[in-house]
């Protein structure tokens, strides 16, 4: 799905709720504009061998632990940890969290919410963008840089291309990492197209133990991006470029 829009306020969303819903924050008087970093996660890969269990309570797959051991890491290696954490309530990403938080401290010290709409309201067409943004600004704290929202396709897709104006493909346990400014998360907005930073985080080899396969990269810019790689500066995606994706 392309999105329709390439820029999106999350002031927006906060004036479409209703004043009791949201937590104003006091500003100092200098402040600027700081980077807000969203993380769209979807949850790790289920298991679909017990049929009696209800959707919302199916478990992960042993592959699926695997994935989220292996994106956890690279989410730490980016520097992209969360101070806020707004989850779906379902087994998958309450579980996929949990293994998060065993591997990585910083991911315990998060403030957690469960919230059970993430779940309906990710088979809800063209809604979960809107949805989201109304969460974060009745969560997120202006001292709140991060925050990462766990979900469920089709909406997670929908709003990472929503945020980014670009057709975004969420596989299970992919992450799509978004920048935007502002002095608080009510009127920070996502920077025009052509300057807005993206990264796609997918749970491969590729950066695991800060290596790299050298089969991978075999063009002379993946070359240089190895480089970059090994000196552990972060990679760059444009969902809008056709070439770079980190494995699956």
């Amino acid at each position: 799905m392309v999105a329709a829009v390439t820029c999106v306020s999350l002031a927006s969303a906060a004036a479409a709720s209703s004043s009791s819903s949201i937590k104003h924050k006091a500003q100092p008087a200098q402040a600027s504009s700081l980077p807000r970093r969203l993380i769209l996660l979807r949850h790790a890969k289920s298991c679909w061998e017990d049929r009696s269990l209800k959707d919302h309570d199916r478990p992960l797959s042993k592959a699926g632990e695997t994935d989220a051991i292996q994106v956890t890491y690279k989410l730490q290696q980016l520097g992209w940890i969360p101070q806020l954490i707004l989850s779906s309530d379902a087994t998958r990403t309450r579980q996929t969290l949990k293994i998060m938080q065993d591997q990585v401290q910083a991911f315990l010290e998060a403030e957690i919410h469960f919230i059970s709409s993430f779940y309906s309201v990710a088979a809800m067409d063209g809604q979960t963008a809107d949805h989201l943004q109304r969460a974060i600004c009745k969560y997120a704290t202006d001292q709140m840089h991060t925050v990462m929202c766990m979900g469920h396709n089709r909406g997670w897709e929908e709003a990472a291309s929503t945020f980014s104006g670009a057709s975004i493909e969420l596989k299970t346990c992919n992450a799509a990492l978004l920048e935007a400014a502002g002095k608080s998360w009510e009127e920070a907005e996502v920077p025009t197209r052509n300057n807005q930073t993206r990264f796609l985080c997918k749970p491969t080899s590729l950066w695991e133990s800060s290596s790299i396969k050298s089969d991978s990269m075999n063009s002379k810019t993946d070359k240089i991006q190895k480089k970059k790689l090994e000196k552990g500066k972060c990679f760059l995606y444009s969902f809008i470029s056709s070439a770079y994706t980190l494995g699956n």
